[in-house]
């Protein structure tokens, strides 16, 4: 039996040999069992000290053989020995590492105070106003729909079917701020956050480790190779892998490591667009690079250095937020307005944007559980709680510029600039413009420029004017409106959705 002396020295003593495991064990791995012993016949005070993995059968085994010349003591005894030993340091490490899940997922108390004023923000009838403005006092300047969005995809961590984001933007752009600022408002026993990923890093983590985590990834550009299993995790909920370990004698044996979702991820990335099985299961967002983002922005930053922001007040806001997370329970929701919600066919990927769409109206639903009657179905007993038609019109509102992102020929940064470039021309007066006028004004890279550029001649948004004797030439706008059709269809097509809701086609005809 092993006995915990403190953190650097556990003690086990058996009829035949007794065991000092000097600087005690690593709860963090699971693929090896390193060890310092410290090992002496109960009636001798000889002893031998080694450092060993007891993963490594060709290391045990020598070591079996070792002690017994050394301790003379039979082969068979020793090896046996070492074998409960083992064992018994994978049930201590095992039964450590639950507890400290158990401690780490109670997370933060509430007092009676703090709890009785989050349960009236959830109660609110003007809930997602109230939390909105509360996000803004916290500290997130502008950016309203993405900052409404986000809080939403991280809360949809705690149901069955979470969302997930990806925040597109330039360098400098704030994108990593803007995570991090709404992913302060998520309890902290309730988020992971990485910097880098490795391939098998997930693999490790125990099985309840991710389970209704908010995974958030700084850089999704240096995590490429931590991506496939996040997928996975992402579709199916859970990922497995088996890996073969040598034990004492050399033979082998199969473990497999299994770890359960569902998790909610977000990550930033500097690229204009991203692969495709990545994104499509997101929901894509761009930061506002706006000069009147950047205003506000300069502006905020001024009052900070000025002593003009309370800090205070600010943590007070995200601190009320976190608390409302943590009254949030699991319960089901159900959607008896779903069959009259249909998007339009130019959306991209419309069956899973469908799902993105749906999910979205449930999140909003969940979020608003302390101001929905709990029902129970007849047949199982288990609670659930109805979406509203305000629950439809808020995900409406929210999800709209979604849709445009996903339905449209461009990326979200040459859309950027096209928009950009059409208030210019318009400001202007005029049709045509040079890369050499738009550099100077807009202080975008000459090969940055020349990449929007072809892209936009290549989808017939702009067209080449005239060449000269330099090689220089000038565009025009070709007057496409295409973005703005599909602008007008997913307007329709929403609002469709709340009329036939309002009146069923059954019932008009």
């Amino acid at each position: 039996m092993i006995t915990v002396i403190n953190e650097n020295l556990y003690r086990a003593e058996y009829e035949a040999l007794n065991f000092s495991i000097l600087g005690g064990i690593d709860y963090a791995s699971h693929d090896t069992l390193r060890v310092t012993l410290k090992v002496n016949k109960p009636d001798s005070n000889y002893s031998i000290r080694h450092n060993i993995d007891l993963y490594n059968g060709n290391q045990t085994e020598r070591f079996v053989v070792r002690m017994s010349e050394e301790l003379e003591i039979g082969i068979l005894s020793v090896r046996q020995t070492l074998i409960t030993l083992t064992d018994e340091l994978e049930e201590l490490r095992n039964s450590t590492r639950e507890e400290e899940i158990t401690e780490s997922t109670a997370g933060y108390q509430l007092s009676a105070d703090e709890q009785e004023e989050a349960i009236e923000l959830l109660s609110s009838i003007d809930l997602l106003a109230k939390t909105n403005c509360l996000i803004a006092q916290s500290g997130v300047v502008g950016e309203e729909i993405n900052r409404q969005l986000m809080y939403l995809i991280y809360t949809s961590r705690l149901t069955n079917n979470p969302l997930h984001s990806i925040i597109f933007g330039s360098s400098g752009s704030g994108k990593t701020h803007l995570q991090s600022k709404v992913a302060d408002l998520i309890p902290p026993e309730h988020k992971l956050e990485f910097t880098s990923l490795s391939a098998n890093s997930f693999y490790y983590h125990g099985q309840s480790d991710l389970k209704n985590k908010l995974i958030l990834i700084e850089d999704l550009d240096g995590a490429e190779s931590g991506l496939l299993p996040l997928r996975e995790l992402q579709t199916k909920k859970r990922i497995t892998k088996s890996i073969v370990q040598k034990g004492i004698g050399g033979f082998g044996k199969t473990v497999q490591y299994v770890v359960e979702g569902p998790v909610c991820v977000s990550g930033c990335t500097t690229q204009e667009s991203i692969y495709e099985d990545n994104s499509n299961r997101s929901f894509l967002l761009y930061v506002d690079e706006s000069q009147e983002q950047d205003a506000r922005i300069n502006a905020y930053q001024r009052m900070i250095y000025a002593g003009k922001v309370d800090e205070s007040e600010q943590e007070k806001a995200a601190k009320l937020l976190r608390n409302a997370q943590r009254l949030l329970k699991p319960i089901k929701v159900i959607n008896p307005f779903a069959e009259h919600l249909a998007l339009p066919s130019s959306v991209f990927k419309p069956r899973r944007t469908n799902i993105h769409y749906l999910q979205l109206i449930e999140v909003i639903t969940f979020y608003h559980q302390h101001q929905r009657k709990e029902q129970y179905d007849k047949s199982t007993g288990e609670a659930y709680i109805e979406t509203t038609l305000e629950d439809i019109q808020m995900a409406n509102t929210l999800i709209k510029d979604v849709l445009l992102r996903k339905s449209d020929t461009l990326n979200g940064v040459t859309r950027n600039y096209l928009n950009r470039l059409k208030e210019y021309l318009n400001s202007t007066h005029s049709r045509f413009f040079t890369n050499r006028e738009i550099r100077k004004e807009f202080g975008i890279p000459e090969t940055t420029l020349r990449r929007y550029h072809n892209l936009l001649v290549e989808e017939q948004f702009i067209a080449k004017s005239r060449e000269s004797a330099d090689d220089s030439f000038s565009y025009y706008l070709t007057g496409l409106d295409e973005f703005e059709s599909i602008d007008n269809a997913i307007e329709q097509a929403l609002q469709l959705c709340i009329d036939n809701i309002a009146n069923p086609p059954e019932v008009r005809q």
